[in-house]
């Protein structure tokens, strides 16, 4: 906390900082810290004005009396990492609450004053079955949430999974199983009233994420924190991940960056047409050429030619097919 002080009075004095649209704490597991904690680091940077102010919780960590301490702070959304309402799944992902803990703490999130929560749901987890999948989705229908992000497992580098992945891999879901799955949770999450507005994110009515827009059409954002991600001025870096040598560099007055990148305008266009397209609603190419300089027409022809995007009027878009295929989108976009 300390070192977090020192961080923000340096964010403080080196930009010009107005009201945010939103505050996000997560990164980790936020609610291992003492709930005056968290009112402290509000108390630095909360400005008159409300914002969206996000709060990841494990359900293990929520109480009645803690989620109403926070919604008495300003907070008004809480996302709660699921990921599975499988015991043998939620095992599998070293995860530390049962499936019933997790639905207690999410009516229990509901019952404290905070009606805007989000989950989180992984597919392709070892041993998954269709039917374990379907299982799943039904408890998501009387839950009180507002929007749901949608991943599948990938085995990240450094982490206990891809160390052991030559464990886990022959007991994946087969990638016609892992296409069912997915179908079939947008289907479900759609007839529940979750509308799928990006590629991993559904939303009830007006409840979209404003944060997590802001990553998807390049607004500036900075984190503080070990390990936390900024972006300003076409300039992305990271924080060092070592919490000794972070509150070191601090002690020392120095920003605690271990990486920096400043895009080149074409590269920055490129990489910025690519995230928009997450979204479903497209790219209104002539607002963003106006704001963001000249298009790679060819590898958008290249797209088109592929059946992974559509030129409708002025509006680029995934097709369903480019929805499957994102990841190939954006590496010939950028």
């Amino acid at each position: 906390m300390s070192a977090l002080h020192k961080e923000w009075l340096l964010t403080k004095q080196n930009y010009n900082l107005t009201s945010p649209t939103s505050i996000y704490f997560g990164g980790g597991t936020p609610t291992k810290l003492h709930p005056k904690d968290i009112e402290r680091i509000l108390s630095w940077v909360l400005p008159n004005a409300p914002c969206e102010i996000t709060l990841e919780a494990n359900p293990e960590d929520v109480t009645l009396e803690t989620m109403r301490f926070y919604r008495q702070l300003g907070i008004n959304r809480v996302s709660v990492g699921i990921q599975s309402l499988n015991p043998q799944e939620l095992d599998i992902l070293g995860r530390g609450h049962s499936a019933q803990k997790t639905i207690e703490a999410i009516h229990t999130i509901y019952a404290a004053g905070i009606d805007n929560i989000s989950i989180d749901l992984m597919y392709d987890i070892p041993y998954q079955t269709e039917s374990s999948w379907e299982n799943t989705l039904k408890h998501i229908k009387d839950l009180p949430i507002d929007h749901l992000s949608l991943y599948n497992l990938t085995f990240e580098p450094k982490t206990s999974f891809f160390l052991n992945r030559n464990k886990w891999t022959p007991y994946l879901p087969s990638d016609e199983a892992s296409l069912h799955m997915l179908l079939h949770a947008i289907e479900t999450l759609e007839s529940y009233g979750l509308k799928r507005y990006e590629i991993s994110a559904f939303a009830k009515g007006d409840k979209r994420s404003l944060h997590n827009i802001g990553y998807w059409t390049a607004r500036p954002f900075l984190g503080l924190g070990p390990s936390a991600h900024s972006y300003w001025n076409q300039t992305r870096w990271a924080n060092i991940a070592h919490l000794g040598k972070y509150a070191e560099a601090l002690n020392n007055h120095i920003f605690p960056i271990d990486f920096q990148e400043k895009l080149d305008s074409r590269a920055a266009c490129n990489e910025l047409l690519a995230v928009n397209l997450r979204l479903l609603e497209g790219v209104h190419l002539p607002s963003f050429t106006d704001r963001h300089g000249p298009l790679p027409q060819d590898a958008i022809n290249t797209c088109i030619h592929e059946g992974y995007l559509t030129l409708d009027e002025h509006t680029l878009k995934l097709t369903p097919h480019g929805l499957c295929f994102y990841d190939t989108v954006a590496s010939i976009l950028v």
